[in-house]
């Protein structure tokens, strides 16, 4: 598993502990994305596809790929990319060392409940998005977790048994109004509301959210949700 490196948040300047995902090269050997030691993360405010990637040579075969940018979530709710050592030349051919383990992404926060690894899915569209989002919360415990046919009116995207969840796969951070909606189709239903998002929280969406007890994760592009608040936090150790 790769050692966390600290990372210090652009908006409140709190250091957290910041795992580099790992992937699977197409040589088959693991490839840790080499995050820049001492680097500056730039807070994102506006997502695009073109720059949430990055380039990434594998030490293995020397192979040069694009893979997602990593991506480290605050509890203050800002989302910033991590910068990443700038790919080198190809270097001289080595054997890969025989029996060496692939590493697996480390969820942020070590759930009590036992579980097994999480499969993330690649985010690659809006509907990806959706999908990563039914696989966690299946991964949390939920169960009968499946997509809406077609979003409502109300905006919930998934649902399951004491389940309603909603995902923003925008390129700006999730709003006031979208919390609370969630919120509301939670209480509806008497089930839990859970808030996924691909580009953060804003400030006020995200205190509401604190104080309606509703759990907010952020993705990233490998597909695995990081939770942002206690709440969040709180579901990951107990599960539903």
């Amino acid at each position: 598993m790769a050692d966390s490196v600290p990372v210090r948040c652009p908006t409140c300047r709190r250091e957290n502990a910041f795992t580099p995902p790992t992937f699977p090269c197409a040589c088959g050997a693991p490839l840790t994305m080499p995050v820049l030691r001492g680097g500056v993360p730039v807070e994102i405010q506006h997502r695009t596809w073109q720059s949430s990637w990055v380039e990434v040579r594998c030490e293995s075969c020397g192979r040069l790929d694009e893979w997602p940018a990593p991506e480290s979530a605050c509890a203050c709710g800002t989302v910033a990319r991590v910068p990443v050592i700038p790919a080198p030349g190809p270097p001289a051919p080595e054997t890969t060392p025989p029996g060496r383990a692939a590493h697996r992404y480390r969820s942020p926060t070590p759930p009590a409940t036992l579980r097994p690894a999480f499969r993330p899915v690649t985010i690659r569209t809006a509907r990806d998005c959706v999908t990563a989002a039914v696989q966690y919360l299946k991964w949390l415990g939920f169960t009968e977790v499946v997509r809406a046919p077609e979003r409502s009116a109300s905006g919930v995207d998934v649902r399951g048994r004491g389940l309603v969840a909603q995902v923003d796969p925008t390129t700006r951070p999730t709003r006031l109004r979208e919390i609370e909606t969630v919120w509301l189709n939670g209480l509806n239903d008497s089930a839990l509301a859970v808030f996924f998002s691909l580009a953060g929280y804003a400030k006020d969406a995200r205190s509401r959210a604190d104080a309606l007890h509703v759990p907010l994760f952020v993705m990233d592009l490998t597909g695995t949700p990081q939770p942002v608040n206690d709440a969040a936090d709180e579901l990951i150790r107990n599960g539903p």
